[in-house]
């Protein structure tokens, strides 16, 4: 069986996310104390325009594209922080965002912060405890995990990330730019984590902007240009499509 002949496990329909971005804000204040009330001016954004797309059991879906093409924003839209202007997005479980990020706390050990990580996905206490060496290790940062948070680079950040979010095999992962830290050693430990998510009948979408990754990994892609989806395949001819694209440019 491939990827693709599997369950849906996701399922985004003619999506439209849309977004005001407001002009500076000192300028409106400006306004405000020189002309009296006014009303601050704003564009909108388009930022997804009738994206359709279906992700299945275990799979690992690449999502490529130049920056602000909409591929964070199609994530955090797939997890639900952040409203559809219109269409639907219907998933057999939540898609988990690397999930702890928003628990994890800079002024903490990267010790306490496996703890808190662990409690945000869901383990007790002694459950967190007794993995966190396991945990430490995968991340390879036993020299600094009685540090703050704070004075780590942000690979070291995005590998704790990886570890503490994989340490409980979630039925739908979306991985923003986390393959990309830290050594090959690491990028091999998380490529088997991905394996292992897929053979338990997960799902995976994937982005980065190294191309070598998306193909070494990926069994589909999408290429998002400018919030539209310009196309979704084969990796190797999706890929070679948006090189070419990019190319002049």
């Amino acid at each position: 069986m491939t990827a693709v002949e599997g369950a849906v496990t996701v399922r985004v329909s003619d999506a439209h996310v849309y977004y005001r971005v407001y002009e500076d804000p000192m300028a409106g204040l400006k306004q405000l104390f020189s002309h009296g009330r006014t009303r601050r001016r704003y564009r909108t954004i388009r930022a997804l325009r009738g994206v359709s797309l279906e992700l299945h059991e275990s799979e690992t879906l690449g999502l490529i594209g130049a920056n602000g093409s909409g591929k964070t924003t199609l994530l955090s839209a797939m997890t639900g922080l952040l409203p559809l202007e219109s269409g639907s997005i219907r998933g057999r479980s939540r898609p988990s965002l690397l999930g702890v990020s928003s628990a994890l706390r800079p002024a903490l050990s990267g010790r306490r912060n496996i703890l808190i990580g662990g409690l945000a996905l869901g383990f007790t206490r002694a459950e967190i405890e007794s993995r966190a060496d396991e945990i430490i290790d995968f991340s390879g940062l036993r020299d600094a995990i009685d540090r703050p948070m704070r004075t780590y680079s942000s690979g070291m950040r995005a590998r704790l990330h990886f570890a503490i979010a994989t340490a409980r095999i979630p039925d739908i992962l979306l991985i923003d730019e986390a393959l990309s830290v830290g050594d090959e050693e690491f990028r091999r430990r998380s490529a088997q984590r991905i394996r292992e998510i897929r053979a338990a009948a997960g799902s995976v979408v994937l982005v980065t902007h190294i191309m070598s990754e998306i193909e070494r990994h990926c069994d589909r892609v999408a290429w998002l240009d400018d919030g539209v989806l310009r196309a979704v395949g084969e990796p190797s001819e999706v890929v070679a499509d948006y090189l070419a694209s990019a190319s002049p440019r």
